[in-house]
C-alpha cells in the first residue's frame, strides 16, 4: 500500500499493536480451549487468585466490566467448581476465592500462556516480536 505520492504510508504503532494483539488473542484462545477456558474466564481466575477474598465490585473494577456481568461469570465459575464464595449470604459482602480445582486449572492455563509466549515471542519467533517482548518485559519489570 502506498500513498498518492507513491511513498509508503506512515507506520502506525496503534495498528501494529492491534494486529499483534488479535494474533495473541487467537493463539491464546486456541491454547485455552482444551481447558474449557476463555481469555475472559482466565482473567477473572487470575484476578481472584491475585486478590483472595476479592469482592464482586473489585472484580468488576479490575476487569473493566459491569458488576452484573461479574456476578454471572462468577456464578458460572462456582458451578464449575473453580471458585467459591465463602460469605454467600444475602446482605453480606462476598469473599470470592479459588478452589483447589481452580488453582489446578489456573496452573494449567499458565503453562498454555507460556507455550503461546514461546510461539509468538520465543527464540524461534520473528525477531521484531522478540524485541517487542523484551521491551514489554523491561517496561513492566518490578
Amino acid at each position: 500500500m502506498t500513498t498518492e505520492k507513491g511513498s509508503p504510508p506512515p507506520i502506525s504503532p496503534s495498528i501494529i499493536v492491534l494486529t499483534l494483539a488479535r494474533r495473541v488473542e487467537t493463539e491464546l484462545g486456541a491454547a485455552l480451549a482444551p481447558l474449557d477456558l476463555t481469555v475472559t474466564r482466565l482473567g477473572l481466575l487470575g484476578h481472584i487468585a491475585a486478590v483472595p477474598g476479592v469482592s464482586f465490585s473489585d472484580l468488576a473494577r479490575m476487569s473493566g466490566t459491569a458488576v452484573q456481568s461479574v456476578h454471572s461469570a462468577v456464578k458460572a465459575l462456582v458451578a464449575a467448581g473453580l471458585v467459591r464464595d465463602s460469605n454467600a449470604r444475602a446482605g453480606s459482602a462476598s469473599t470470592i476465592e479459588l478452589t483447589p480445582e481452580g488453582r489446578r486449572l489456573l496452573a494449567a492455563a499458565e503453562q498454555a500462556i507460556g507455550d503461546v509466549d514461546d510461539l509468538l515471542f520465543g527464540s524461534s519467533a520473528d525477531p521484531i516480536q522478540r524485541q517487542l517482548a523484551a521491551a514489554i518485559r523491561a517496561a513492566f519489570a518490578p
